[in-house]
Protein backbone atom coordinates (compact mmCIF):
# COMPACT_ATOMS: atom_id res chain seq x y z
CA UNK A 1 0.00 0.00 0.00
CA UNK A 2 1.13 3.14 -1.40
CA UNK A 3 2.02 6.26 0.94
CA UNK A 4 3.85 9.13 -0.25
CA UNK A 5 5.49 11.06 2.77
CA UNK A 6 6.00 14.97 2.39
CA UNK A 7 8.25 17.66 4.21
CA UNK A 8 10.24 14.53 5.17
CA UNK A 9 12.60 16.59 7.66
CA UNK A 10 16.32 15.07 9.00
CA UNK A 11 14.25 14.95 12.67
CA UNK A 12 12.22 12.26 11.90
CA UNK A 13 14.72 9.53 10.00
CA UNK A 14 15.46 7.93 13.04
CA UNK A 15 11.89 7.46 14.40
CA UNK A 16 11.78 5.46 10.56
CA UNK A 17 14.84 4.01 11.24
CA UNK A 18 13.20 1.92 14.44
CA UNK A 19 9.92 1.39 12.70
CA UNK A 20 10.09 -0.08 9.75
CA UNK A 21 6.28 -0.33 8.92
CA UNK A 22 6.86 -2.52 6.18
CA UNK A 23 2.72 -3.05 6.05
CA UNK A 24 3.14 0.26 3.97
CA UNK A 25 5.25 0.89 1.12
CA UNK A 26 6.29 4.10 2.11
CA UNK A 27 7.87 6.51 -0.03
CA UNK A 28 9.89 9.68 1.35
CA UNK A 29 9.90 13.53 -0.43
CA UNK A 30 11.50 16.14 1.41
CA UNK A 31 9.64 18.93 -0.30
CA UNK A 32 6.11 20.16 0.42
CA UNK A 33 3.16 18.87 -1.95
CA UNK A 34 2.04 21.61 -4.09
CA UNK A 35 0.50 22.49 -7.36
CA UNK A 36 4.41 23.29 -8.15
CA UNK A 37 5.16 19.21 -7.25
CA UNK A 38 5.50 16.85 -10.70
CA UNK A 39 5.16 13.23 -9.28
CA UNK A 40 5.59 10.35 -12.02
CA UNK A 41 2.24 8.84 -13.66
CA UNK A 42 2.38 5.69 -11.30
CA UNK A 43 2.85 8.05 -8.04
CA UNK A 44 -0.46 9.73 -9.21
CA UNK A 45 -2.06 6.25 -9.59
CA UNK A 46 -0.78 3.90 -6.88
CA UNK A 47 -0.84 6.63 -3.93
CA UNK A 48 -3.66 5.15 -1.34
CA UNK A 49 -2.51 7.63 1.42
CA UNK A 50 -0.87 11.14 1.61
CA UNK A 51 0.81 12.18 4.76
CA UNK A 52 1.67 15.81 4.81
CA UNK A 53 2.75 18.91 7.52
CA UNK A 54 0.69 22.52 7.00
CA UNK A 55 3.39 23.44 4.01
CA UNK A 56 1.87 21.14 2.12
CA UNK A 57 -1.06 22.99 0.25
CA UNK A 58 -3.25 19.99 -0.92
CA UNK A 59 -5.53 22.29 -3.10
CA UNK A 60 -8.63 20.56 -5.61
CA UNK A 61 -6.04 21.07 -8.17
CA UNK A 62 -3.29 19.10 -6.65
CA UNK A 63 -5.62 16.45 -5.28
CA UNK A 64 -7.49 15.74 -8.42
CA UNK A 65 -4.30 14.39 -9.62
CA UNK A 66 -4.00 11.25 -7.40
CA UNK A 67 -6.91 8.83 -9.29
CA UNK A 68 -6.84 6.42 -6.35
CA UNK A 69 -6.03 8.59 -3.21
CA UNK A 70 -8.23 7.61 -0.07
CA UNK A 71 -6.98 9.50 2.79
CA UNK A 72 -4.75 12.17 4.22
CA UNK A 73 -2.89 12.10 7.26
CA UNK A 74 -1.44 15.32 8.39
CA UNK A 75 0.74 16.16 10.85
CA UNK A 76 -0.96 18.85 12.61
CA UNK A 77 -3.86 19.90 14.64
CA UNK A 78 -4.84 21.98 12.51
CA UNK A 79 -6.06 21.25 8.94
CA UNK A 80 -7.08 24.11 6.69
CA UNK A 81 -4.33 23.55 4.05
CA UNK A 82 -6.70 21.02 2.75
CA UNK A 83 -9.33 21.04 0.22
CA UNK A 84 -12.44 19.40 2.94
CA UNK A 85 -14.83 20.16 0.40
CA UNK A 86 -12.79 18.20 -2.43
CA UNK A 87 -12.44 15.20 0.12
CA UNK A 88 -16.22 15.14 1.28
CA UNK A 89 -17.31 14.95 -2.31
CA UNK A 90 -14.93 12.65 -3.07
CA UNK A 91 -14.78 10.04 -0.33
CA UNK A 92 -11.23 10.52 0.85
CA UNK A 93 -10.43 10.90 4.54
CA UNK A 94 -8.29 13.48 6.05
CA UNK A 95 -7.28 12.42 10.01
CA UNK A 96 -5.18 14.73 11.93
CA UNK A 97 -3.18 15.14 15.32
CA UNK A 98 -5.66 15.80 18.02
CA UNK A 99 -2.62 16.58 20.57
CA UNK A 100 -0.14 19.61 19.99
CA UNK A 101 2.58 18.75 21.97
CA UNK A 102 1.23 20.65 25.16
CA UNK A 103 4.59 20.27 27.17
CA UNK A 104 6.32 21.00 24.29
CA UNK A 105 4.51 24.48 23.75
CA UNK A 106 4.04 24.99 27.41
CA UNK A 107 8.19 24.93 28.66
CA UNK A 108 9.01 26.81 25.44
CA UNK A 109 6.50 29.83 26.03
CA UNK A 110 7.85 29.83 29.81
CA UNK A 111 11.17 30.28 28.36
CA UNK A 112 9.92 33.22 25.82
CA UNK A 113 8.84 34.76 28.60
CA UNK A 114 12.22 34.29 30.97
CA UNK A 115 14.30 35.76 28.12
CA UNK A 116 11.84 38.85 27.59
CA UNK A 117 12.06 39.36 31.14
CA UNK A 118 15.59 39.10 31.94
CA UNK A 119 16.62 40.83 28.80
CA UNK A 120 18.33 37.66 27.07
CA UNK A 121 18.23 39.02 23.34
CA UNK A 122 19.73 42.30 24.36
CA UNK A 123 22.42 40.98 26.22
CA UNK A 124 22.87 38.45 23.49
CA UNK A 125 23.25 41.17 20.82
CA UNK A 126 25.75 43.77 22.50
CA UNK A 127 28.13 41.10 23.85
CA UNK A 128 28.66 40.13 20.46
CA UNK A 129 29.20 43.53 19.29
CA UNK A 130 31.66 43.85 22.96
CA UNK A 131 29.54 46.37 23.97
CA UNK A 132 28.29 45.31 27.48
CA UNK A 133 26.57 47.20 29.49
CA UNK A 134 24.89 45.64 32.90
CA UNK A 135 23.10 48.38 33.66
CA UNK A 136 20.82 48.11 30.83
CA UNK A 137 20.16 44.12 31.13
CA UNK A 138 18.07 44.63 34.46
CA UNK A 139 15.29 41.88 34.68
CA UNK A 140 12.23 41.03 36.39
CA UNK A 141 11.42 38.49 38.49
CA UNK A 142 8.06 36.59 37.38
CA UNK A 143 7.26 36.06 41.62
CA UNK A 144 3.84 37.83 41.77
CA UNK A 145 3.25 39.01 38.47
CA UNK A 146 -0.27 38.43 37.17
CA UNK A 147 0.09 36.04 33.68
CA UNK A 148 -3.75 35.99 31.17
CA UNK A 149 -3.82 33.18 29.47
CA UNK A 150 -5.72 33.72 26.31
CA UNK A 151 -7.10 30.50 25.08
CA UNK A 152 -6.77 27.93 27.96
CA UNK A 153 -7.15 24.86 25.92
CA UNK A 154 -4.83 22.17 27.23
CA UNK A 155 -1.52 24.40 26.61
CA UNK A 156 -2.80 27.29 28.22
CA UNK A 157 -3.21 24.82 31.30
CA UNK A 158 -0.33 23.55 31.03
CA UNK A 159 1.42 26.79 31.44
CA UNK A 160 -0.58 27.58 34.29
CA UNK A 161 0.26 25.04 35.86
CA UNK A 162 4.01 26.51 35.27
CA UNK A 163 3.00 30.15 36.18
CA UNK A 164 1.74 28.68 39.24
CA UNK A 165 4.36 26.79 40.43
CA UNK A 166 6.60 30.43 40.11
CA UNK A 167 3.79 31.83 42.55
CA UNK A 168 2.45 33.64 39.63
CA UNK A 169 -1.39 35.19 39.61
CA UNK A 170 -3.03 33.15 36.85
CA UNK A 171 -5.84 34.60 35.13
CA UNK A 172 -8.13 33.11 32.28
CA UNK A 173 -11.17 34.70 30.38
CA UNK A 174 -12.72 31.52 29.99
CA UNK A 175 -11.36 27.92 30.06
CA UNK A 176 -12.02 24.21 28.97
CA UNK A 177 -13.97 22.34 31.67
CA UNK A 178 -10.48 21.57 33.53
CA UNK A 179 -11.22 21.23 37.50
CA UNK A 180 -7.88 21.18 38.36
CA UNK A 181 -7.14 24.18 36.90
CA UNK A 182 -10.02 25.84 39.04
CA UNK A 183 -7.40 25.35 42.06
CA UNK A 184 -5.26 28.11 40.68
CA UNK A 185 -6.69 30.26 38.04
CA UNK A 186 -8.65 33.22 38.55
CA UNK A 187 -11.90 33.29 35.82
CA UNK A 188 -12.35 37.12 34.99
CA UNK A 189 -13.98 39.35 32.38
CA UNK A 190 -11.79 39.63 29.05
CA UNK A 191 -11.69 43.27 29.09
CA UNK A 192 -10.04 42.88 33.29
CA UNK A 193 -7.88 40.14 32.20
CA UNK A 194 -6.62 42.56 29.30
CA UNK A 195 -6.05 45.66 32.11
CA UNK A 196 -4.67 43.34 35.64
CA UNK A 197 -2.10 41.23 33.23
CA UNK A 198 1.70 42.15 32.96
CA UNK A 199 1.95 38.91 30.66
CA UNK A 200 -0.27 38.12 28.03
CA UNK A 201 0.02 34.82 26.68
CA UNK A 202 -2.06 33.83 23.73
CA UNK A 203 -2.09 30.38 22.34
CA UNK A 204 -5.38 29.68 20.69
CA UNK A 205 -6.89 28.44 16.65
CA UNK A 206 -6.59 30.65 14.31
CA UNK A 207 -10.73 31.28 12.73
CA UNK A 208 -12.55 33.96 11.88
CA UNK A 209 -13.60 34.62 15.56
CA UNK A 210 -10.08 35.04 16.81
CA UNK A 211 -9.16 37.15 14.04
CA UNK A 212 -6.71 39.81 15.54
CA UNK A 213 -7.91 39.29 19.07
CA UNK A 214 -5.94 41.95 20.06
CA UNK A 215 -6.58 44.93 17.81
CA UNK A 216 -6.17 48.63 18.53
CA UNK A 217 -9.31 48.40 20.90
CA UNK A 218 -7.74 46.48 22.82
CA UNK A 219 -4.26 47.25 22.69
CA UNK A 220 -5.81 50.63 24.53
CA UNK A 221 -6.90 48.61 27.11
CA UNK A 222 -3.86 46.52 27.64
CA UNK A 223 -1.96 47.41 30.86
CA UNK A 224 0.78 49.62 31.01
CA UNK A 225 4.70 48.06 31.01
CA UNK A 226 3.16 44.71 29.94
CA UNK A 227 4.73 41.84 27.93
CA UNK A 228 3.10 39.78 25.02
CA UNK A 229 3.89 36.00 24.22
CA UNK A 230 2.27 34.39 21.32
CA UNK A 231 3.05 30.44 20.37
CA UNK A 232 0.16 30.10 17.92
CA UNK A 233 -0.51 32.56 14.92
CA UNK A 234 0.49 35.74 14.09
CA UNK A 235 -3.12 36.41 13.12
CA UNK A 236 -4.30 36.74 16.81
CA UNK A 237 -2.14 40.23 16.58
CA UNK A 238 -3.09 43.01 14.95
CA UNK A 239 1.02 43.40 14.23
CA UNK A 240 0.80 47.11 12.95
CA UNK A 241 -1.09 48.29 16.35
CA UNK A 242 2.15 45.91 18.45
CA UNK A 243 4.68 47.20 16.75
CA UNK A 244 3.35 51.23 17.96
CA UNK A 245 2.87 50.05 21.52
CA UNK A 246 6.03 48.55 21.59
CA UNK A 247 7.79 52.06 20.51
CA UNK A 248 5.64 54.10 22.34
CA UNK A 249 6.73 52.14 25.59
CA UNK A 250 3.37 50.94 26.55
CA UNK A 251 4.54 47.42 25.74
CA UNK A 252 7.70 46.42 27.16
CA UNK A 253 8.17 43.26 24.52
CA UNK A 254 7.05 40.84 23.00
CA UNK A 255 7.74 37.13 21.67
CA UNK A 256 6.18 35.66 18.52
CA UNK A 257 6.82 32.27 17.61
CA UNK A 258 5.08 32.80 13.90
CA UNK A 259 4.22 30.50 11.55
CA UNK A 260 7.22 29.61 9.02
CA UNK A 261 5.97 30.72 5.88
CA UNK A 262 4.66 33.91 7.62
CA UNK A 263 8.40 35.05 7.05
CA UNK A 264 11.27 33.10 5.16
CA UNK A 265 14.06 33.90 3.57
CA UNK A 266 12.73 37.79 2.73
CA UNK A 267 10.24 36.64 0.72
CA UNK A 268 6.07 36.02 0.96
CA UNK A 269 4.94 32.55 0.22
CA UNK A 270 1.72 31.61 -1.31
CA UNK A 271 0.05 29.99 1.73
CA UNK A 272 -3.14 29.48 -0.34
CA UNK A 273 -6.54 29.31 2.89
CA UNK A 274 -3.65 28.50 6.12
CA UNK A 275 -3.64 32.19 7.01
CA UNK A 276 -4.99 35.87 6.54
CA UNK A 277 -0.68 37.24 6.45
CA UNK A 278 -0.47 40.30 4.25
CA UNK A 279 2.29 42.23 2.61
CA UNK A 280 1.34 44.98 5.54
CA UNK A 281 2.08 41.78 8.34
CA UNK A 282 5.39 40.69 6.35
CA UNK A 283 6.89 44.45 6.26
CA UNK A 284 5.98 45.14 10.25
CA UNK A 285 7.31 41.80 10.89
CA UNK A 286 10.19 42.77 9.51
CA UNK A 287 10.82 46.10 11.32
CA UNK A 288 9.91 44.14 14.69
CA UNK A 289 12.92 42.08 14.02
CA UNK A 290 14.71 45.47 14.26
CA UNK A 291 13.50 45.79 17.90
CA UNK A 292 16.23 44.14 20.57
CA UNK A 293 13.15 43.68 23.03
CA UNK A 294 10.99 41.68 20.66
CA UNK A 295 11.61 38.05 19.60
CA UNK A 296 10.70 36.11 16.83
CA UNK A 297 11.01 32.52 16.42
CA UNK A 298 9.53 30.04 13.57
CA UNK A 299 7.04 28.15 14.88
CA UNK A 300 9.96 25.72 16.94
CA UNK A 301 7.30 25.90 20.13
CA UNK A 302 5.59 22.21 19.79
CA UNK A 303 9.08 20.90 18.14
CA UNK A 304 11.15 18.31 20.42
CA UNK A 305 12.57 15.12 19.55
CA UNK A 306 9.43 13.64 21.78
CA UNK A 307 6.79 15.54 20.29
CA UNK A 308 7.87 14.97 16.97
CA UNK A 309 8.26 11.02 17.58
CA UNK A 310 4.68 11.30 19.06
CA UNK A 311 3.54 12.99 16.02
CA UNK A 312 5.07 10.52 13.63
CA UNK A 313 3.57 7.44 15.69
CA UNK A 314 -0.06 9.23 15.88
CA UNK A 315 -0.14 9.89 12.40
CA UNK A 316 0.67 5.92 11.54
CA UNK A 317 -1.63 4.42 13.68
CA UNK A 318 -4.55 6.76 12.32
CA UNK A 319 -3.95 5.16 9.08
CA UNK A 320 -3.80 1.83 10.29
CA UNK A 321 -6.58 2.20 12.20
CA UNK A 322 -8.46 3.72 9.10
CA UNK A 323 -7.61 0.53 7.20
CA UNK A 324 -9.77 -1.20 10.33
CA UNK A 325 -12.52 0.84 10.22
CA UNK A 326 -11.77 2.99 12.76
CA UNK A 327 -12.43 6.69 12.70
CA UNK A 328 -9.71 8.17 14.71
CA UNK A 329 -8.88 11.33 14.53
CA UNK A 330 -10.98 11.92 11.66
CA UNK A 331 -12.05 15.31 10.13
CA UNK A 332 -13.58 14.32 7.49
Amino acid sequence: MKVLLFDYRESEKAFFERNKYCDFQIEFKEEALSEKTNLSEEEYCDTFALCVYRSSILSSDVLKKFKNLRVIATRSHGFTHIDLDYCYRNRIAVLNIEQYGENSVAEYALGLIIALTRKIKPAIIDISKHEVDPRKYEGELLDKKTIGIIGCGKVGVQLGKIADFFDMKVLVSSYKDTPQFERFCNVVPFDTLLTESDILFLHMPFTTETYQILGKEEFEKIKHGAYIVNTSSVELINLEALYNNIKSGKIKGAALDILESDYEKGKIKELGNETMSTKTNYETTKKLLDLKNVIITPHIAYNTVEYIDYVLDTTMNNIRDFLKGINTNRIC
